[in-house]
């Protein structure tokens, strides 16, 4: 089997160019319409779900019991520790959920079109996060884990990261920066998958015992994110049956993804 780490690497790399191709829509596109922005925004909802459960939570529980522990009790508190981490990140750290929104965190004299940049770059954390852990999973030996549930993760967290680009690249262009700072910094947000996935991945592969832990981690941090942003700004205006239409369809296919590879 390959290199663990290697297959992270590779694996979050395919994750940053979905960001960045979902940034180009820039060049192609003004702007995009409300109804189809909050229909994107509710499919990468709808995979983060999706991916919560079938790729983390579901294989905690399982690691768990072959750890001879209670099945319940490290996705319980991984989960609960995930979106504990991402809400004290939100409280301190300056950021903007929406053109249409005042700042959150800290107050800080940074422009609006950083802030919404920041708010994405953020939430690209525990996608990097899971996608590391669940390759350090495989590379750990663990019977439960497999190599096709940790591509299916990587293929998931890759297409809901398209509209995530296009996400910041657009309204950043409303905010009068041009298509190639846009572009630049729609690509850039998802720098920080790699990084955080080469992390998670050296951690759970050098120390078994977290990684129910670990894996309950990400889902929570994940969740803590659709919930707080993903669905929220994908109930905008009157057009909030297409967010909603958009979420079932992602946790769709993140399902199918998970079950047909996993």
């Amino acid at each position: 089997m390959e290199n663990p780490l290697v297959l992270t690497i590779i694996a979050t790399l395919f994750t940053w160019a979905a960001t960045a191709f979902g940034a180009a829509a820039v060049f192609a596109f003004r702007e995009i319409r409300q109804q189809t922005m909050n229909g994107m925004l509710g499919f990468a909802s709808g995979i983060m779900i999706a991916a919560s459960f079938w790729s983390l939570l579901n294989p905690s529980i399982e690691l768990s019991r072959e750890l001879h522990w209670l099945p319940w009790i490290p996705p319980l508190i991984g989960f609960l520790l995930g979106g504990g981490f991402l809400w004290c990140i939100d409280k301190i750290l300056p950021h903007l959920h929406s053109e249409n929104e005042q700042p959150e965190g800290i107050k800080t004299h940074w422009q609006r079109s950083f802030l919404l940049v920041f708010a994405i770059t953020l939430h690209n954390i525990p996608e990097g996060l899971a996608v590391g852990v669940a390759f350090g999973a495989v590379g750990s030996g663990i019977e439960s884990a497999s190599i096709a549930a940790a591509v299916s993760l990587a293929i998931g967290i890759g297409i809901q990261n398209i509209p995530e680009g296009a996400a910041i690249s657009l309204p950043l262009r409303r905010e009068g920066l041009s298509r190639g700072k846009c572009f630049w910094y729609g690509q850039l947000s998802g720098f920080v998958e790699p990084v955080a996935a080469v992390g998670g991945c050296l951690i759970v592969s050098s120390a078994q015992g977290i990684l129910p832990f670990a894996l309950a981690f990400a889902a929570g941090a994940m969740i803590y994110v659709v919930v707080e942003e993903l669905i929220p700004t994908s109930q905008e205006d009157k057009h909030s049956d297409a967010g909603t239409v958009g979420a079932l369809i992602g946790f769709a296919v993140m399902m199918t993804l998970d079950v047909a590879l996993g």
